[in-house]
């Protein structure tokens, strides 16, 4: 990513629901416009962080997968 990120939220070892509803409160942090990015284990935040920001209108930039994590890049519309 060679966006400048804003935040960064590692929610490494949590498990579904809780990275998405830190998620919501790390948007409400924010100013409109800048880019989050989330560190996740849990396989399952490939659907639902997705679904989140298509539900609330928030902008996934991009997300990206190693061996033992996720990456989501997040950018607050509204």
């Amino acid at each position: 990513m060679n966006e400048q990120i804003d935040k960064t939220l590692d929610t490494s070892g949590l498990l579904c629901p809780e990275p998405v509803m830190m998620l919501h409160r790390a948007v409400k942090e924010v100013a409109i416009g800048n880019l989050i990015e989330v560190i996740a284990t849990d396989p399952s935040t490939q659907r639902d962080i997705p679904k989140f920001c298509l539900f609330l209108g928030h902008e996934l930039v991009g997300q990206k997968k190693t061996e033992a994590q996720y990456f989501y890049y997040i950018r607050k519309n509204k």
